[in-house]
C-alpha cells in the first residue's frame, strides 16, 4: 500500500491523486484490490477499507476504455497495444466486468444493497455492450450475475434476482444456487428451464423445507492468486508468420517473407501474457467447525488466457505490419541519401529509433485475483463462526444473524 501511495503521490489510501488518468487509473485498480485484501483481514465485518476500495474502483472505472477485440478492429488493436504507454489504458472486456464484480463484493460486505444494485446495473450495461460488439459468451457473467442476483433477492425484487440467477446458471454450475432459486421462485413470476432444473435439484435434496423458516443466509466470496501480467516478447519473424494464420494481407505476408529471406529483419516484438499466480490454490470454508463446499465461480486467469489467445494472431499481425513500416522508412532514407555507407547507416538508425519507440504496451490490472470461489450457507438464526482459507492465509469471523437476516464475508489473498 505504501508503494502504491508513493506512485500515486498521495499521503494515504484515504486520498485520491490529482490526476486519475493515465497510469494512475491502473494504480487505483491495484490499490482497490490491496484495500480489499486488507479489509478482508480486518477483525471487524465491514471496515473502512471496503469503502475506499469502492471509491478507487469507481474512479478508475470512469477512466478505462474497453479494448475492442472484434475482428473488424485490427487497426485499433494494433494502435492500442503498440503505442506509447502513457495514454489512456485500454482494458480487455473481462477486466472491465471484473471492476463491477469486485465492487459488488465491496458493497455486499458492507450490507449496502442500494450501492450493490447500482453496481449490478452498471455490470448489466457493460455486459450488453460486450454482447453486441464481441459476441455472446465473451462477458464472464457468472460471478457478477450471482452477486447481483443476491443483492436483488435481499432487496425483495424476486423477478430481477431470478433473471440474474438465470444468467449465472448459463455460465456456470452453481450448486449453492439450487436452494435460493427454489425459494425465490415461490415469490416471483420469472422462470426458465435452467431455474426450474435448479429448483428441482433443490427440492430433491431439501425434502420440502419451508421458505419461511427461522434461518438466515451467509454468502462467502474468496478471491485468490493474481491473473497473468502482460510481458514484452520477442520472436523470430519466421515464427511470427506462423502465428498470424490469415490475419495479414497477402501483400504484407509477401513483404515480410522477402525481408526475412534478405536477413533485413530478425525479431518481432509484441505483448504476451505471462503465468498466473495461485491458479492451483484450493480455498476452504468451515462453518461452526464443519467443512462446507464452495463453488468454483470463475477462473479469471483462464478467461484472460482465452481472450488473449483469440486475438493473438491479430496482435502479431499488427506487430509485423509495423515492423514492415519501420524497414520501409529506413529504405526510403537510404534511397534519398543516394545509398552507400552513409545511407545504410542512416537507414539502420531510422529503423532502430522506430523500434525503440514501438514498445508493446504491457500495462494490465496486476492485482486482479486469478480465481474466485463462492459459498452460500443457510444457517439457523444466532451466532456462527466461519473460517475461510486460501493460499495459506486464514480468516476467522464470528457473526450473529437474526431470523431472515444475511451477511456477506470476503477473503482476498493476492499471492
Amino acid at each position: 500500500m505504501a508503494l502504491l501511495d508513493e506512485q500515486l503521490k498521495v499521503e494515504s489510501p484515504a486520498d485520491l491523486p490529482a490526476d486519475v488518468g493515465g497510469d494512475n487509473t491502473l494504480l487505483l485498480l491495484d490499490r482497490a484490490m490491496v484495500l480489499q485484501q486488507l479489509g478482508s483481514n480486518a477483525e471487524t465485518l465491514a471496515p473502512k477499507e471496503y469503502v475506499e476500495s469502492s471509491r478507487d474502483l469507481e474512479t478508475a472505472d470512469k477512466g478505462i476504455q474497453v479494448l475492442d477485440f472484434s475482428r473488424n478492429a485490427v487497426d485499433d488493436l494494433g494502435k492500442y497495444l503498440f503505442s506509447d504507454a502513457t495514454g489512456p489504458y485500454k482494458a480487455p472486456s473481462y477486466e472491465k466486468l471484473m471492476v463491477n464484480t469486485m465492487n459488488l463484493v465491496n458493497y455486499l460486505v458492507r450490507g449496502d444493497l442500494n450501492g450493490a444494485k447500482i453496481e449490478a446495473r452498471r455490470f448489466s450495461v457493460m455486459q450488453r455492450f460486450i454482447d453486441e460488439h464481441q459476441g455472446h459468451g465473451a462477458s464472464l457473467l457468472g460471478p457478477g450475475s450471482y452477486l447481483a442476483g443476491f443483492a436483488f433477492e435481499k432487496s425483495g425484487s424476486a423477478d430481477e434476482a431470478l433473471r440474474y440467477y438465470d444468467e449465472a446458471l448459463e455460465y456456470g454450475q452453481y450448486a449453492s444456487l439450487a436452494d435460493p432459486v427454489r425459494r425465490v421462485l415461490q415469490k416471483g413470476s420469472f422462470t426458465s428451464p435452467r431455474l426450474r432444473e435448479a429448483a428441482g435439484q433443490s427440492a430433491s435434496q431439501s425434502q420440502g423445507a419451508s421458505a419461511d423458516d427461522d434461518s438466515a443466509d451467509i454468502l462467502v466470496v474468496i478471491g485468490f492468486g493474481r491473473v497473468p501480467a502482460k510481458i514484452a516478447k520477442r520472436i523470430p519473424i519466421g515464427l511470427a508468420l506462423t502465428l498470424v494464420s490469415g490475419a495479414l494481407s497477402p501483400n504484407d505476408v509477401s513483404r515480410a517473407n522477402y525481408l526475412a529471406a534478405q536477413g533485413l529483419v530478425t525479431w518481432v516484438n509484441y505483448p504476451e501474457l505471462g503465468r498466473p499466480r495461485g491458479e492451483w490454490g484450493i480455498p476452504y470454508l468451515w462453518v461452526d467447525g464443519a467443512a462446507t463446499d464452495l463453488d468454483g465461480a470463475l477462473a479469471v486467469d483462464a478467461e484472460a488466457r482465452k481472450a488473449w489467445d483469440d486475438v493473438q494472431g491479430s496482435v502479431v499481425a499488427s506487430a509485423i505490419t509495423r515492423l514492415i513500416a519501420r524497414v520501409a522508412a529506413g529504405e526510403v532514407i537510404r534511397e534519398t541519401t543516394g545509398g552507400g555507407l552513409v545511407g545504410a547507416l542512416l537507414s539502420l538508425g531510422t529503423q532502430a529509433t522506430l523500434t525503440a519507440t514501438d514498445t508493446p504496451d504491457t500495462r494490465s490490472w496486476a492485482t486482479l485475483p486469478a480465481r474466485i470461489a463462492i459459498g452460500r450457507i443457510r444457517v439457523p438464526a444466532g451466532p456462527h463462526t466461519l473460517e475461510l482459507e486460501a493460499r495459506g492465509l486464514r480468516k476467522r469471523q464470528t457473526i450473529t444473524l437474526q431470523k431472515g437476516g444475511w451477511a456477506v464475508l470476503n477473503l482476498t489473498v493476492l499471492r
